[in-house]
């Protein structure tokens, strides 16, 4: 099937053909749904944005870092539900509002993917540096 034409942009091709080689390789393991890569650092599947689309939540000392990738470009997409440009599913994109409210909890601590008030939100450690958790 042809890739439209708002989508060719969209995509790396060198990575996903590298993604191939790996798969065949066995050096891939595909993850759906929710599980602990590590202890302590677990990725969610949401969806919205790209199909298959994950967050990770991270557990420190003050709480759950929820580090939103794609699902949430900016923090004004979680805030006033409202989806990015490009989606696949708005349906699951909505969704994943609500599941990174609930990962963040009261602690709040959300890092959007693109938005740089990222860098205002927390603590500025050094020039270019900032301590989330």
């Amino acid at each position: 099937m042809p890739v439209p034409p708002a989508f060719r942009g969209s995509a790396n091709v060198p990575s996903l053909a590298n993604l191939v080689t790996l798969n065949y390789q066995n050096r891939i393991k595909i993850i759906d749904g929710a599980h602990e890569v590590l202890p302590g650092i677990r990725v969610h599947k949401v969806g919205g944005h790209t199909a298959g689309l994950q967050i990770v939540s991270v557990e420190t000392a003050r709480g759950p870092v929820i580090l939103t990738s794609d699902a949430s470009h900016f923090y004004h997409n979680i805030e006033n539900r409202q989806p990015v440009q490009i989606i696949t599913s708005l349906p699951e994109m909505l969704d994943a509002f609500e599941t990174i409210d609930e990962l963040a909890g009261k602690e709040r601590l959300v890092v959007a993917g693109h938005d740089p008030a990222v860098a205002t939100r927390f603590k500025e450690e050094r020039p270019g540096v900032v301590k989330i958790a």
